[in-house]
C-alpha cells in the first residue's frame, strides 16, 4: 500500500469515533460498559491463561496491555480484546513443548504476521473462509476446551494431559475414581449459578456472581469444616503478584525445562507453524467479532485497520507478560449491550483490570480452580454453538456437511492448523467440482433452426459453451468439442455465457483451435466478452483469415460465412 493509503488505517476506530462527536452521554455509556466488561473479564482472563498453561496473572496482563493497545490502534469501535478460549488448543501445546518463553515468542511472530496482513490489505480475504470451516473448527475447539476442564472441575488426581485427544480422554476416564468432593461440589454449584443466573433480569454479570459464589462457598465451608478444602489459585500458583506488568524480554523467559529459551533461527523455525496458526485464528476471530458488532450496532468496521491493531497488540503485549490476544465475541457483545459507543469503553476495561490487579490480587488467589473450570465449560458450550451446528446439519448440502465434519473431527483429534488447512482445501476442491459441473459444451444447431426458421449453412456446426472456462472445467468442455465430423468446415463457438477464462482455459482453447485448423476447420468465436477477447489476443489467439474469426453474435457469424468473409477456408468437398 502507498503511504497515503496506510495512514488512515492506524487508529481508524478512534478517528471514526472522534469524527462522529463525543459528549457526556457517550462518556457515561463508555464508562459503564468498560466497568461491566472489566468485571466479566477478570475470571475469564485468569481461567483462559491457566487453560493455556500459563499462570493466571498472564491472562490479566494480556487483557490490560493487548486490550489497551488494540483499542486505540484497531479498526472496530466496539471490540474487546484479550485472551480467548479459541486460542487454548493452540497455546497449551506450545507451553508444554517450549515453555512460557516459546509462547511469548510465538505470540510476537503471530503479531508480526497479523500486522503484515493488515498493511497489505488482506483483511477482506478472511471473509472468503466458508462457514462450515469456521463452524467446524470452533465447535471442535469447544469440545476440546470442555474436555480439558474436567480435570479441575472434578478435582481429578491426574498429571499433565499429554498425547492426542483420545489419550487425554482415556487418562481422564482412568482418573475418575480420584474425584475430589469439595472441587466437585463447587464446580457443580458454580455451573448451576451460571446456568440459572441468565434467567434473572439483572445487570450483574453471571461470571462475577459465579466467581463470588464459588469463592465465598470455598471460604465459608473451609472455615466451618476444616477438612473441606478445594484447590485454589493460591494452592496451584502461589497467588497472584500485586504489581504492575513488568517489562521483560520474552527470549529470557524459561523453556519447558525451566531454562532461558534464547532466540535463534532454529527456535523461530520450530515455532513458525504455531505462530501462523495463532495469526490466522486471531485474524478470523477478531474480524468475525467485528462483523457481529457491526450487526448489533449498525456500524462498519475497517478490517485491515483491525488486523493492524491486533498485530500491534500481540507484538507489544509479550514484552509485559501478555500471551496471545484477539477480540472476544462474548465480551464485545456485553460491551455493546452495556452502552459502549467508542473504543474508550475497551480502554476503561483495561484500566479497571489494572486497578483490580494492583489492589485485589490477594483476594483473587482464593478463587477455586473448580469455579474457573465451570466458567470455561460455559464458554466452551457457547463457543461450540450446538444450536447452529444442529441447524447446519438440517439445511446444509452434503458437500458442506463433509467440510463441517472434516474440520470438526480434525480439530478434536489433531489440531486447528490441520483442520483449517484441510477444510479450506476440501471446500475449494468441492467448489471447483461444482463450478466444473456448470461448464459444458452443447451442440445447438436445432435450437438455431427453431429461433431463425432457417437451416444452418452446410458443413457448419454451432456449439454453445456455458460457464466459467477455468482449470477445473476447461478439459471437460474441450473434450466435447473434439468430436467433430470429418465433413465439418466451420465450427462456431457461442461463448456469450463464458464469464471467466484462466490460462488453463486459454491453453485448452488454443489447442482445440490448432487441432481443428489442421483439419481445415475454421473456428468462429462468437459473443465473447471484450475483456476476454483482449486476454486471448495477449495470449496470441487473434483473428487469422481462414482459421480464426470473432463475431458479436451467432447471426453475425452466419452472415460472415454466407457473405464470404471467411473465404480463405477450404470449401467442402463435392458429394
Amino acid at each position: 500500500m502507498k503511504e497515503s493509503e496506510l495512514q488512515p488505517l492506524f487508529a481508524a476506530a478512534v478517528r471514526e469515533a472522534w469524527r462522529l462527536g463525543y459528549g457526556w452521554k457517550q462518556l457515561r455509556g463508555d464508562i459503564f460498559a468498560g466497568l461491566t466488561v472489566g468485571i466479566v473479564a477478570i475470571p475469564l482472563a485468569m481461567a483462559l491463561a491457566i487453560a493455556s498453561g500459563a499462570p493466571p496473572q498472564y491472562g490479566l496482563y494480556t487483557a490490560i496491555i493487548a486490550g489497551f493497545i488494540i483499542a486505540i490502534t484497531g479498526g472496530s469501535r466496539f471490540n474487546i480484546s484479550g485472551p480467548t478460549a479459541a486460542f487454548v488448543v493452540i497455546l497449551l501445546p506450545i507451553t508444554h513443548d517450549f515453555g512460557l518463553g516459546g509462547l511469548m515468542i510465538a505470540t510476537i511472530m503471530a503479531g508480526i504476521m497479523m500486522f503484515g496482513m493488515g498493511i497489505t490489505g488482506m483483511g477482506k480475504f478472511i471473509e472468503y473462509i466458508p462457514y462450515p470451516v469456521t463452524m467446524g473448527f470452533t465447535a471442535g475447539i469447544g469440545v476440546v476446551i470442555a474436555t480439558l476442564q474436567i480435570k479441575d472441575f472434578l478435582g481429578l488426581d491426574v498429571g499433565v494431559l499429554d498425547g492426542h485427544y483420545l489419550e487425554k480422554v482415556w487418562l481422564l476416564i482412568q482418573a475418575l475414581p480420584t474425584a475430589h468432593f469439595p472441587d466437585m461440589l463447587l464446580g457443580f454449584l458454580t455451573l448451576g449459578v451460571m446456568l440459572g443466573w441468565h434467567r434473572l433480569k439483572t445487570t450483574l454479570p453471571a461470571p462475577l456472581v459465579a466467581l463470588l459464589v464459588g469463592s465465598g462457598l470455598a471460604w465459608g465451608l473451609g472455615y466451618f469444616f476444616p477438612e473441606f478444602h478445594a484447590i485454589t489459585i493460591n494452592d496451584k500458583f502461589n497467588g497472584i503478584p500485586s504489581q504492575l506488568p513488568q517489562f521483560m524480554l520474552p527470549w529470557e523467559l524459561p523453556n519447558a525445562k525451566g531454562e532461558p529459551i534464547g532466540l535463534s533461527f532454529d527456535m523461530i523455525r520450530l515455532l513458525l507453524g504455531s505462530a501462523f496458526a495463532i495469526a490466522m485464528l486471531g485474524a478470523i476471530e477478531s474480524l468475525l467479532c467485528a462483523v457481529v458488532a457491526d450487526g448489533m450496532t449498525g456500524t462498519k468496521h475497517n478490517p485491515n485497520a483491525e488486523l493492524i491493531g491486533q498485530g500491534l497488540g500481540n507484538i507489544i503485549a509479550p514484552f509485559f507478560g501478555g500471551i496471545s490476544a484477539t477480540a472476544a465475541i462474548a465480551r464485545t457483545a456485553t460491551n455493546i449491550r452495556s452502552g459502549a459507543t467508542t473504543p474508550l469503553a475497551a480502554i476503561i476495561h483495561a484500566l479497571f483490570l489494572l486497578i483490580v490487579l494492583i489492589s485485589l490480587s490477594n483476594l483473587l488467589g482464593y478463587v477455586p480452580m473448580a469455579t474457573l473450570a465451570a466458567l470455561l465449560l460455559i464458554v466452551a458450550w457457547n463457543m461450540s454453538d450446538a444450536h447452529g451446528f444442529m441447524r447446519l446439519l438440517k439445511i446444509a448440502p452434503r458437500s458442506d456437511l463433509l467440510v463441517l465434519f472434516v474440520c470438526f473431527g480434525l480439530t478434536v483429534l489433531f489440531d486447528m492448523t490441520i483442520s483449517v488447512t484441510a477444510g479450506l482445501v476440501l471446500a475449494a476442491m468441492l467448489f471447483i467440482r461444482q463450478m466444473a459441473e456448470l461448464t459444458g459444451a452443447e451442440l445447438v444447431e436445432n435450437q438455431y433452426h427453431m429461433r431463425n426458421n432457417t437451416p444452418l449453412p452446410e458443413h457448419v456446426l454451432i456449439y454453445d459453451i456455458n460457464g466459467p472456462l477455468f482449470f477445473g472445467a476447461a478439459e471437460k468442455a474441450m473434450k466435447t468439442l473434439q468430436i467433430v465430423h470429418a465433413d465439418v468446415r466451420v465450427l462456431i463457438l457461442d461463448m456469450q455465457d463464458v464469464s471467466l477464462m484462466d490460462v488453463t482455459g486459454m491453453m485448452a482453447l488454443e489447442s482445440l483451435i490448432n487441432d481443428l485448423n489442421k483439419n481445415n476447420v475454421l473456428v468462429i468465436i462468437s459473443g465473447l466478452q471484450p475483456r476476454l477477447i483482449l486476454r486471448l489476443r495477449k495470449a496470441g489467439i487473434r483473428k487469422v483469415a481462414g482459421k480464426i474469426h470473432f463475431s458479436q453474435d451467432i447471426n453475425e457469424a452466419i452472415h460472415m460465412i454466407n457473405s464470404g468473409a471467411t473465404r480463405h477456408h477450404r470449401p467442402a468437398p463435392a458429394v
